[in-house]
Order: C-alpha cells, then structure tokens, then sequence
C-alpha cells in the first residue's frame, strides 16, 4: 500500500457510491424475492444456481471459490442445504480430503421452480432500466474489472 492514500475525487466517490447503493439495492430486493418466492434462502439459490451451471456438480473448493466465500461458511451453507436434501456431498476418488456437493433431485426441482420467478425479476429490476448499448457498456466495464481483479492479491 502507498504511504498517502489516493483519495477519490468527487467523480469517482459518485461512480463507487453509486455503484455499492445500486448493488446492494438490487441484491436486497432479490435476495427478499428469492425468499418469498421459493423455499429457498439466497443462499441455497446461489449454490443451487452454481451446481446446475456446472451441469449439477462440484468439487466443494471450486464451488467455495466461485462463489467467493470463506471455506466455513460453505460448509455450514452445505450442511444446512443437505438437512433439507437439496444437495449431497460425495467423497473424491483421487483425493481423499476433497469432496463433490451434488444438486440432489430435490434441489434441481427447486431451482428449476426459482429461476423463472428469478430471472423476472432480474428483468424487471435491473435489464429494462437499461437499453442494450448500456447493457453492452456494462458487461465491457464489468469484464475489465473482473480481469483486474484476477491479477490483484486479495
């Protein structure tokens, strides 16, 4: 880190406030949506998301580090979601500390009655304020930013 911060200057504190108000904004109102739509925490919809993404299986590290989360808190959202049979975990064959978690039917039956309801809202809250050259602009700015973040040390 430098000795003397860098401050932003006003035009950047606008874009960062904006960008945190609109993202936690977004996130709250569909993870509410998430909960009152489906049987599922915002959470079991994201792991479940990401299982079904990956053709419904995952070795527990790479899911972890997908979804940038603490190897704990997965474990407990893992424990949690195998309670309620949404997800199983299996042991690796080549590697005797490792493990997969598996979408269960249960599981893949929930996603598939939450994704519809999902998607409609992501739609209706976030991709028709936006026309596509600015859904385009986005995705260009959101791809740097990913590609930054990749050669960054956490």
């Amino acid at each position: 880190m430098n000795a003397t911060p860098r401050w932003l200057n006003p035009e950047q504190q606008a874009a960062w406030d904006g960008f945190i108000r609109m993202q936690e904004k977004l996130i709250g109102r569909l993870s509410r949506r998430v909960q009152a739509d489906s049987r599922m925490s915002p959470a079991d919809y994201i792991v479940l998301a990401k299982l079904t993404e990956a053709g419904g299986r995952m070795r527990f590290m790479d899911l972890t580090k997908l979804v940038e989360w603490e190897k704990s808190r997965m474990s407990h959202q893992v424990a949690r979601m195998a309670k309620r049979g949404l997800v199983a975990k299996e042991e690796c064959p080549d590697d005797g500390r490792g493990s997969f978690i598996v979408a269960t039917p249960a599981g893949r039956e929930a996603i598939e009655e939450a994704a519809p309801v999902h998607v409609e809202h992501v739609r209706r809250l976030f991709i028709d304020a936006l026309t596509q050259e600015e859904l385009d602009t986005l995705a260009r700015i959101s791809n740097r930013v990913l590609a930054h973040l990749e050669k960054q040390p956490d």
